[in-house]
């Protein structure tokens, strides 16, 4: 373990959020370990996106090219900190959430880290629920097909030397879950740490409507494809028990 923090670059991609955008970066600017940068990619945005990104101080990063997966992977080329840190732009993170992911990445034995969210704008009967129905799903599904802990885009960081080492292998050209699929090109045998603490909120309007519930399975399934066709599952947990 070591004793000094590592540098934090904040990446976060967005299109057309502006509003989300301005509660997530006031968020940051209150931290009690304040990051090296917060590098927002303008994915095509049409709203004042960009705009209020240049306000609230944070580097400005373009990519035309429609599609988080695309624009996560520019941010994470552009970042200059040692680690990688991931929100999106409904991501509200607490004021200790820099700080934990430089604790946690401070430890060499770790490559990444990531945690849970709550969604603030759902019901709060059914606030706890959902977060645990639909995060608790994604977590436990995605470890067995994965034989590894999930990345979760929304509350994540990755030492910037894994991701030079995976940059080249990540699907930014197809229709995928890009947090998932770096966790799959990570390998199963990448030490990622679960953090409970490590919690945000987001909006729960990822969970509203049929069409986007097929959207994000069609993109499930073909994260999955991809992945699968080069290291199946019963080939990752045989990697991992060794």
């Amino acid at each position: 373990m070591t004793t000094d923090l590592p540098s934090i670059s904040v990446v976060i991609p967005v299109r057309d959020d502006a509003r989300e955008l301005e509660v997530c970066l006031a968020l940051l600017a209150e931290q009690s370990h304040p990051p090296l940068e917060v590098v927002v990619v303008d994915n095509g945005s049409t709203d004042d996106s960009a705009v209020v990104a240049h306000a609230a101080g944070a580097r400005v990063v373009t990519e035309p090219r429609p599609g988080i997966p695309h624009a996560a992977a520019t941010g994470y080329d552009a970042a200059r900190g040692e680690v990688i840190a991931r929100l999106d732009a409904d991501s509200r993170p607490g004021p200790d959430w820099v700080a934990q992911v430089a604790a946690a990445l401070a430890d060499d034995g770790v490559d990444a880290v990531t945690g849970p969210g709550r969604f603030y704008d759902v019901p709060w009967p059914l606030r706890g629920l959902a977060g645990l129905v639909y995060l608790g799903a994604y977590f436990v599904l995605t470890w067995l097909a994965l034989a590894n802990t999930p990345l979760w885009g929304s509350s994540m960081g990755l030492r910037r030397t894994a991701w030079e080492r995976v940059s080249p292998l990540v699907h930014r050209d197809d229709d995928v879950h890009d947090d998932m699929d770096l966790a799959f090109v990570l390998g199963p045998r990448a030490r990622v740490r679960y953090l409970r603490t490590l919690r945000v909120g987001v909006s729960g309007r990822s969970l509203v409507g049929t069409q986007q519930l097929r959207r994000r399975m069609a993109r499930a399934v073909t994260t999955l494809r991809l992945n699968w066709t080069v290291s199946p599952p019963w080939e990752r947990w045989q990697h991992r028990l060794r």
